[in-house]
């Protein structure tokens, strides 16, 4: 089959690669003519796992091409799919008017192209339900006639960061949000493939597919939500929040994904997602209470570790001028170079705000960083630099805090951490991810707090006995 994809962003290069893998004739498509010039030399855009050796294969063989000229993609296309992004308005809904833009390119093409014959449109981005209907109506304003040269279809991608080629190539199900019998058929025949495993298709009209996208992220982000009020009561009444995850996980009815406790969610998903759901249900009238709280509580959590810190690192004035403060990690979750409401530039942009100097380290999101903070400049007193391995961003600092649990984070030299940290006394971490465990940190001599969790006094410990 002929697929165009436009948009090269995260969703869509991913689509592209993997669509290309499968057989088809892929060609993306994209305004940035910096971009596409770097995916026609080889060069991937963005991180993720396993997606190289796929988008390697995809140019190498021919089934994957790059333009930057959306009529060149369009012309031999059985389907296109619009991948583009839609960021939060000021007022949380969904901007569409660069899906709308292009659907107005498309119409306009198609209407001064008769010969290039029927397409099936597909709304691949998230986007608000009555979305469909607006991109029909955008296309069809040229003259053309849906069910006839065209259709619309949302398609909503499940994909998560990090995972999303298998993700894509295995997928839980596939939603494909039409009332034409013509386009459904052709999307079924198209992801017939990657459905082998009896996963299913489940074809839905329009208005429900883009609704299943939100409600699905909009019930993960609660459980993630709900889970750390749960820590946070923990932490008042002595509880374990990971006794209570394994309690409540195993409970059929409830499952164990989602369940744990931090500092956030943030990524390119939830957070925009839950606000435009939230936004869809004012517009209708209809307070969507839920949603107020865990939007709420999300943007409380973000902040939640620095309290702790400034309580014990800050002046008699609540300042930290003077302090270093290590932060591991930096995307919003591991596994991705993403930091788009990443936990870890809230508490940076609120430590350096106080006047703390940051150390930084990710293994794969300090570029992006260093691009967001370009963009939106920090504030405050203090400074933030990076760091060339996690050692070396805890080195000589007063506390450190693990923002991003990824794996290197997991089995680190603790007794080379306690070593090259700041001070004669017990070294503080804040584990935002509770990573490690809290009765075998305080055995290494570390001032520790987590997340739901009870502390343990630092054990005096000298620099042999940390090693062993």
């Amino acid at each position: 089959m002929n697929i165009a994809v436009v948009g090269t962003g995260y969703v869509g290069l991913v689509s592209g690669v993997c669509f290309a893998e499968m057989g088809n004739e892929v060609t993306c498509v994209d305004i940035d003519a910096r971009k596409v010039e770097s995916l026609r030399d080889g060069r991937l855009t963005i991180y993720e796992p396993g997606l190289e050796v796929y988008f390697d294969r995809g140019r190498r063989e021919n089934r994957l091409r790059f333009t930057t000229d959306l009529a060149e993609a369009l012309a031999p296309a059985d389907v296109v799919f619009l991948a583009l992004p839609t960021p939060p308005a000021e007022d949380g809904s969904a901007d569409l008017q660069y899906v709308l833009g292009v659907a107005d390119d498309i119409g306009e093409l198609l209407a001064a192209h008769p010969d290039w014959g029927y397409k099936v449109l597909v709304d691949k981005s998230t986007v608000p339900v009555g979305t469909a209907r607006r991109v029909t109506a955008a296309v069809g304003a040229y003259g053309l006639e849906a069910g006839k040269h065209f259709d619309v279809v949302s398609n909503p991608e499940f994909l998560r960061e990090g995972v999303a080629v298998d993700d894509f190539m295995k997928p839980e199900r596939v939603v494909v949000g039409t009332d034409s019998e013509r386009a459904a058929e052709l999307m079924t025949r198209l992801y017939e493939p990657f459905v082998r495993s009896g996963n299913p298709i489940l074809v839905m009209d329009e208005a429900s597919a883009e609704m299943t996208k939100y409600a699905a992220n909009a019930m993960l982000a609660t459980k993630i939500t709900f889970m750390n009020e749960v820590a946070n009561l923990c932490d008042r009444v002595g509880a374990d929040v990971d006794k209570v995850r394994r309690g409540i996980g195993t409970d059929s009815r409830i499952g164990p994904k989602f369940l744990y406790a931090g500092i956030g969610f943030g990524g390119s998903c939830f957070p925009k997602d839950v606000q435009a759901l939230h936004r869809t249900a004012r517009e209708e009238g209809y307070s969507f209470e839920i949603l107020d709280a865990v939007l709420r509580v999300n943007d409380e959590q973000r902040k939640s570790m620095v309290p702790h810190i400034v309580d014990a690192l800050g002046d008699n004035d609540g300042r930290l001028d003077g302090k270093t403060i290590a932060v591991w990690g930096l995307a919003f979750k591991p596994h991705t170079d993403d930091v788009r409401e990443a936990p870890a530039h809230v508490l940076i942009r609120e430590f350096v705000g106080l006047g703390a100097d940051v150390v930084a380290f990710d293994p794969e999101a300090v570029e992006t960083t260093r691009a967001a903070f370009e963009r939106e400049p920090l504030g405050g007193t203090g400074s933030l630099s990076y760091a060339e391995t996690a050692y070396d961003a805890a080195a000589g600092a007063d506390a450190l805090v693990v923002a991003t649990e990824w794996p290197e984070f997991r089995r680190p030299d603790l007794a080379r951490v306690r070593q090259s940290m700041a001070g004669d006394g017990a070294p503080l971490v804040f584990d935002g991810r509770n990573v490690f465990d809290p009765k075998h940190m305080a055995g290494l001599g570390f001032t520790y707090r987590s997340v739901g969790r009870p502390s343990f006094p630092a054990q005096e410990v000298s620099d042999r006995e940390t090693a062993a």
